[in-house]
C-alpha cells in the first residue's frame, strides 16, 4: 500500500494548487463558447424564477380574497385562477429552459472530453510512463460528469435559488420587518456556512477519496490488461487482494467524506428549523398585533415552503458543486500544464528526403538519472544506409531511436534528419516519416484492416492487402472467420506473437516512410516464417535508411555498418566480419549469441 499512498499524496498535493475559483473559471470558458444557448437558458430560468417569486403573492391574494369577500364572490375564483396560472407558467417556462441547457451540456461535455484526451495524447512518453492509464481514463470520464454537476448546480439551482431566497426575504421585509430580518439573517448564514464549511471541511476529504477512486481505475486497468501474466503465475487471488487493499483505502476515505457531508446536512436542517420558527412566528405575532393580515400569514407560510425547498436544494447542490469542481480539477489542471515536448511556435512540417541522420554533440540525460547517457555524442548515418545497433541493455540503443523520433528533448546538441533539426519541425510530420516495427507490437482493439491501415489511413483495400502479402500476413488473415474485419482484441491478444509481428510489419510496408526502424522485428517468428519475413524486410529496406536494434546478432550480418554501444558511446563500428575478426566487444557478444543459439 505504500506506493498507492505515495501516488495519492502526490495527486493531492497537486490538486491543492488549483482553487475552486480556478476550476470554475475553466468550466465557464465552455459556457462562453455557446453564448446564444447559454443566454436563452439563463433568460428563461430567470423568467421561471419570477413566476416562483410571484407564487406567495398569489397565495396571499387568494387568502385575503376568501377572508374579506362575501361567500360566492367571483373574485375568489379569479384569485384561484391566478394562483394556479402562476404555478403552471413556472413549470412550463422551467421545462422550456431545460431544452436549451441539454444541448449546451451535451456539446460542452463532448468537447471537454475530446480536448482533455487530446491534451493527454500530446503529453510526453515520460508523462505516460509515470501515469496509470486506467487512472487517466477515470479522470477524463469523471471530469465530463463533473462539468454536468457544476453547470446544473450553478445555473439551474444555486443561481435561481439565491435570487428567490433574497427576493422573498426582501418582500417579507416590506410586509413584516421582523420576519424579513429573520429571513435575511438565516439565508445569509445558511449560504455562508455552507460554502465555507464545504470548501474547508469537506473538500480536503473529497479530494483524498477522489485520488483513491483514480487508484481503483489504475489498479483495475493494470491487472486486466496484464491478465495473461496474472494467469501464467496463477496470481488471480494475489491481484484480487491488491485491488481489495486499494478499495479498502477508498472505502475509509469516502466514508469520511460522506460523514462530513452528513454533518453539513445536519447544520442545514437546524438552520431550517430556525427559519420556520422565526418566519411563521413573526407573522403570527404581527397578526395578533393587528399589523399582519391573514394573507400575510399565508404569504409567510407559502414563502417558507418555497424557501425551505430551495434551501434544501441549495445544500444538496453546494455539495454537488464542490464534488463537480473536484471531479473536474484534474482536466482543468492538465490545461495549465505545458506539453513536456512542444512544437516550436509556427514550426513547419518535416520535409522527407533521402534519410540522412546526424547527431551533433548530443547530450541527453533521463530525468531520473544522475549522469547523462549521451555526453557530446556525435554520429552520422548516410541516406539509404543500413545500420545495426548492438550492445547490452541500457547501453543507449533504444534511446538513439527515441531521439530520432523526438520522443525526448536534448539537454544540448542537435539531431538532424536531412539537414532539419528535429526540434524545429512538427512532431507529427516527423514521426510520419519514420516507420517503426517494435519488438513487441501492441495493436488496437480494432479490425486487422484498421490496424494495418493505421500506417496510411487513406489506403485502399488493395494497398492494405498488398502490404499484408509482403509481410506474409495475408494467408493467416484469410483463414480467420471474418478475414480482414476480424477484431484482434486489446493490444492484439487474440493473435499469436508472430501474427502480431507480421501485422506490424505490414503496417510499416504501407507507411512507406524514408526511414525504417526495426526493433528485432523477427524475434517472435518461427524459423520458416522468419526467413520469409526477412526476405520481405530486405525488399522493404531497399533505398531506405534503416536502423536495426539487434538483440540476436544473427539478424545483423548483412548490415552496412554495425555500431556497438556501451554506456551511451559507440565503442566499435564496422561490418560483421571485420568486428568479429577484431576480437573485441562485438566478437564476445557474437560468441555468446552463437553459444546460446
Amino acid at each position: 500500500m505504500t506506493d498507492i499512498l505515495e501516488d495519492e499524496d502526490e495527486i493531492g498535493a497537486r490538486k491543492r494548487a488549483l482553487s475552486n475559483r480556478q476550476v470554475l473559471a475553466f468550466i465557464a470558458r465552455f459556457w462562453k463558447r455557446r453564448p446564444v444557448l447559454f443566454g436563452l437558458g439563463v433568460g428563461l430560468t430567470l423568467v421561471a424564477v419570477a413566476f416562483d417569486l410571484a407564487l406567495p403573492y398569489a397565495a396571499g391574494h387568494l387568502v385575503d380574497t376568501v377572508a374579506t369577500k362575501p361567500r360566492g364572490d367571483s373574485g375568489a375564483w379569479s384569485a384561484l385562477g391566478v394562483f394556479i396560472g402562476v404555478y403552471f407558467a413556472f413549470a412550463v417556462v422551467r421545462n422550456i429552459a431545460h431544452r436549451f441547457w441539454i444541448p449546451l451540456a451535451a456539446r460542452n461535455m463532448e468537447e471537454m472530453t475530446n480536448e482533455g484526451f487530446a491534451k493527454v495524447q500530446a503529453f510526453s512518453s515520460d508523462w505516460h510512463a509515470d501515469s496509470f492509464a486506467g487512472a487517466t481514463v477515470r479522470k477524463l470520464t469523471r471530469a465530463m460528469w463533473g462539468y454536468d454537476s457544476v453547470t446544473d448546480a450553478v445555473t439551474i439551482w444555486l443561481g435561481p435559488g439565491v435570487i428567490v431566497l433574497i427576493g422573498l426575504s426582501v418582500a417579507m421585509l416590506i410586509r413584516q420587518p421582523l420576519a424579513g430580518g429573520i429571513s435575511l439573517v438565516v439565508v445569509v448564514a445558511y449560504l455562508s456556512v455552507n460554502l465555507w464549511v464545504t470548501e474547508r471541511y469537506v473538500r480536503p476529504s473529497n479530494l483524498r477519496s477522489n485520488a483513491f477512486d483514480s487508484q481503483i481505475g489504475g489498479a483495475l486497468a493494470d491487472a486486466v490488461t496484464s491478465n495473461p501474466t496474472v494467469k501464467s503465475f496463477g496470481a488471480e487471488q494475489r491481484e484480487a487482494q491488491r485491488l481489495a487493499e486499494v478499495t479498502a483505502a477508498w472505502r475509509e476515505a469516502v466514508m469520511i467524506t460522506w460523514n462530513r457531508f452528513t454533518d453539513v446536512w445536519l447544520g442545514q436542517n437546524l438552520l431550517l428549523v430556525v427559519l420556520q420558527a422565526g418566519l411563521t412566528g413573526a407573522m403570527v405575532w404581527g397578526w395578533t398585533q393587528g399589523t399582519a393580515t391573514p394573507g400575510d400569514v399565508a404569504f409567510a407560510i407559502t414563502a417558507f415552503m418555497l424557501m425551505s425547498g430551495y434551501l434544501r436544494n441549495l445544500g444538496e447542490n453546494i455539495r454537488m458543486l464542490q464534488k463537480g469542481l473536484d471531479d473536474t480539477e484534474d482536466v482543468a489542471a492538465w490545461t495549465r500544464l505545458a506539453p513536456q515536448i512542444a512544437d516550436a511556435p509556427g514550426a513547419p512540417d518535416f520535409q522527407p528526403g533521402p534519410g540522412a541522420i546526424a547527431f551533433q554533440n548530443v547530450t541527453f540525460r533521463y530525468k531520473a538519472a544522475g549522469a547523462p547517457l549521451y555526453d557530446h555524442f556525435s554520429l552520422k548515418i548516410a541516406p539509404g544506409e543500413r545500420v545495426a545497433l548492438v550492445g547490452p541493455t541500457g547501453s543507449g540503443k533504444s534511446t538513439f531511436v527515441k531521439l530520432v523520433q523526438r520522443l525526448h528533448d536534448l539537454q544540448d546538441g542537435a539531431v538532424l534528419i536531412d539537414g532539419q533539426d528535429v526540434s524545429t519541425v512538427t512532431q507529427a510530420s516527423l514521426r510520419r516519416a519514420i516507420a517503426v516495427v517494435p519488438q513487441d507490437p501492441a495493436l488496437f482493439h480494432r479490425s486487422l484492416y484498421e490496424n494495418i491501415a493505421y500506417g496510411k489511413p487513406d489506403a485502399t483495400r488493395e494497398e492494405v492487402e498488398a502490404a499484408a502479402k509482403k509481410a506474409r500476413a495475408h494467408d493467416f488473415i484469410l483463414k480467420l472467420p471474418k478475414g480482414y474485419d476480424t477484431l484482434v482484441g486489446e493490444r492484439g491478444v487474440k493473435l499469436s506473437g508472430g501474427e502480431r509481428q507480421r501485422v506490424a510489419i505490414a503496417r510499416a510496408f504501407l507507411a512507406d516512410a524514408p526511414i525504417l526502424v526495426l526493433d528485432e522485428a523477427t524475434s517472435s517468428l518461427d524459423v520458416e516464417t522468419e526467413g520469409l519475413v526477412q526476405a520481405a524486410a530486405e525488399a522493404l529496406m531497399e533505398g531506405r535508411t534503416t536502423i536495426v536494434i539487434a538483440h540476436r546478432l544473427s539478424t545483423v550480418r548483412g548490415a552496412d555498418r554495425i555500431l556497438v554501444f556501451q554506456k551511451g558511446r559507440v565503442v566499435e563500428e564496422g561490418r560483421h566480419a571485420e568486428l568479429k575478426a577484431k576480437g573485441g566487444v562485438y566478437a564476445r557478444l557474437n560468441a555468446i549469441s552463437e553459444g546460446v543459439g
